[in-house]
């Protein structure tokens, strides 16, 4: 993770070129996305599907004004730099990930998708010295911004619902971005990376004094680590994730408290009664969060059984293996 983090570049440390040709590999991946959208959609939603041909012919429009801007200053070529490369920029869902989730889900994902391409304009516009290039990256801001009003009306169109209900839906959004996500991915890897050490230490000395050790250092050490993590790899200004650091805020305490769950139970002076106590305690603690999965980032609950369930079964399995030997 670190040596990942460490190749990426920051948002705020590219210059107005690196920015703008970011731009012209996000528009021209954007335009592929829609197309793929279209493709998947076209039999059964055949007015969704021409939306989003229109869509993604107007991606192609968007990233040929960029390339113009950009040859304009800075000539011909133009280097490669794209959305993975740049720490906490905002990433595109796998379309295989959403075709089996529904239509629904698929105009979800493409609000998503304008609303964080305009945040990257705006943002962007900020940034620019140039008077011609801040207008552009204005004028895209805001068209980027009617498509999202587009796919939106379009949802309410099939699904009728409120201003309230919309409210709602987004406020929702933001509370599972800043606190849900990273805390889930904190609470997965808490509860998940800690079994081996604690549990191969605990069979290996059946001693719970030594196990429990092992364990706060285990639990407060992960926690320390993924706040860090989460806090520094993204600010949130252009994914609109939210503040870093409430997301390192909830990634550090759920990877404590994950760690923690089954190191507690140490706290009783006879391993064993301790042993079977911490097993109920992981037990509990993988089927959580696979609920957790399934009930807010609408992961099928029997995949997340799959990566979370049987994924913490197996480690649990190699800790007391090892420790056993």
């Amino acid at each position: 993770m670190v040596a990942l983090l460490a190749s990426r570049r920051r948002f705020s440390d590219l210059s107005e070129q690196e920015v703008l040709a970011l731009a012209i590999s996000s528009e021209e991946d954007d335009a592929r996305i829609y197309g793929d959208y279209a493709a998947m959609v076209r039999e059964e939603f055949p007015d969704t599907a021409k939306m989003f041909d229109g869509m993604a012919a107007e991606e192609s429009a968007h990233r040929g004004r960029l390339i113009a801007d950009y040859e304009r200053r800075f000539g011909p070529h133009i280097p490669l730099i794209r959305r993975e490369h740049v720490a906490g920029f905002y990433s595109r869902r796998p379309v295989w990930l959403v075709k089996n989730l529904g239509i629904d889900r698929i105009r979800a994902e493409i609000a998503k998708m304008e609303e964080d391409s305009a945040n990257f304009y705006l943002e962007a516009a900020k940034r620019t010295s140039d008077a011609g290039t801040r207008r552009l990256l204005g004028d895209l801001a805001l068209q980027e911004r009617r498509h999202e009003e587009l796919a939106d009306r379009l949802e309410a169109k099939n699904l009728p619902a409120d201003a309230k209900a919309e409210e709602d839906g987004k406020a929702r959004r933001q509370f599972v971005l800043t606190w849900v996500q990273p805390g889930l991915a904190g609470l997965m890897d808490g509860s998940v990376s800690t079994l081996a050490p604690i549990f191969a230490t605990a069979f290996a000395t059946e001693n719970s004094y030594t196990t429990l050790l092992v364990g706060l250092a285990a639990a407060v050490g992960a926690g320390i680590s993924m706040g860090f993590t989460e806090a520094a790899h993204d600010d949130g200004v252009i994914s609109g994730r939210g503040s870093p650091l409430k997301r390192g805020l909830a990634s550090g305490v759920m990877t404590a408290v994950g760690g923690l769950g089954h190191a507690l139970p140490y706290l009783i002076p006879d391993f064993w009664t301790a042993t079977v106590f911490a097993g109920i305690v992981v037990f509990v603690e993988l089927w959580a969060i696979a609920w957790i999965q399934n009930r807010y980032m609408e992961t099928p609950f029997f995949r997340a059984v799959i990566q979370v369930v049987v994924g913490g079964a197996l480690v649990l399995a190699a800790g007391i293996l090892i420790g056993g030997s």
